[in-house]
């Protein structure tokens, strides 16, 4: 295992559980224990978890895992909601996408339709996420235009007042919103006061607004709101929401697709 895979496995392990023994991760990832000693060690100067005693806890009871380290939790269940997403979206319309890994497969889902291989443009596409303009800039057929901003670690998202100028001089059909809660009282909200802001900027811009979240993102609460409920006009989750959640954001005002 490389040790890139090796960090993915051991920060998921440890956002799950909250804490790890050294000698649990290396029984769990069939290294040895020096190997993951070295492993904490390194993630510690990183600031990405703290060192214990024996072993490690995360970071914060906020703790965020780095995009880059989040490797396919509810990955199924993201890529049906992505392709349920793509699918909502007409040819020639102008959608914004937040960063993600859900927003990520949203963008994935739309390189591969079928009805979007040609276009001027086939699609625009707006969104403050870098590795979202990468993917797709080798697309022809969109148009892709990336917010400014300053770069975030996290979730390599753009944020900041720079954004605010591109932002402030168009208009979009969609707006998709990768979420880290999504509740009825609360709102769709982020781990971040930055990126939330920019999503913000994103919905106001928007005709309509598609929240993309997988079910255990329901029902909850996180730091930095980017609007409320009633903003939201669709929400597409999977078939895991339960009945309650689902009459509930119905009631809203919302329709719920699961997929």
């Amino acid at each position: 295992m490389s040790r890139d895979a090796r960090w993915k496995a051991l920060l998921e392990l440890l956002v799950e559980r909250g804490r790890l023994e050294v000698e649990e991760a290396a029984a769990e990832l069939e290294v040895s224990a020096a190997t993951i000693r070295r492993d904490f060690d390194q993630l510690a100067e990183q600031q990405m978890l703290v060192r214990t005693r024996g072993g490690a806890v995360v970071h914060g009871v906020s703790y965020e895992l780095p995009l880059r380290y989040k490797t396919a939790r509810h990955a199924s269940e993201k890529q049906r909601i992505a392709k349920a997403v793509a699918d909502l979206l007409a040819p020639g319309e102008a959608v914004g996408l937040t960063g993600g890994t859900t927003t990520t497969e949203v963008a994935r889902a739309l390189a591969v339709r079928s009805d979007l291989t040609s276009g001027s443009p086939a699609l625009t596409v707006v969104t403050n996420a870098l590795n979202i303009a990468n993917e797709l800039a080798v697309r022809p057929q969109f148009k892709i235009v990336v917010t400014g901003g300053v770069a975030r670690a996290q979730s390599y998202e753009l944020i900041g007042p720079l954004a605010d100028g591109v932002l402030s001089q168009i208009t979009l059909d969609v707006a998709v919103l990768g979420v880290v809660a999504f509740d009825v009282t609360h709102g769709a909200a982020a781990a971040d006061e930055a990126e939330a802001a920019i999503n913000r900027l994103l919905c106001e811009r928007a005709e309509r607004v598609v929240v993309a979240a997988d079910s255990s993102k329901l029902g909850q609460r996180a730091f930095a709101r980017i609007c409320a409920a009633e903003s939201v006009d669709i929400l597409v989750t999977d078939t895991a929401v339960t009945a309650e959640t689902l009459r509930r954001f119905e009631e809203a005002g919302i329709r719920v697709l699961a997929v």
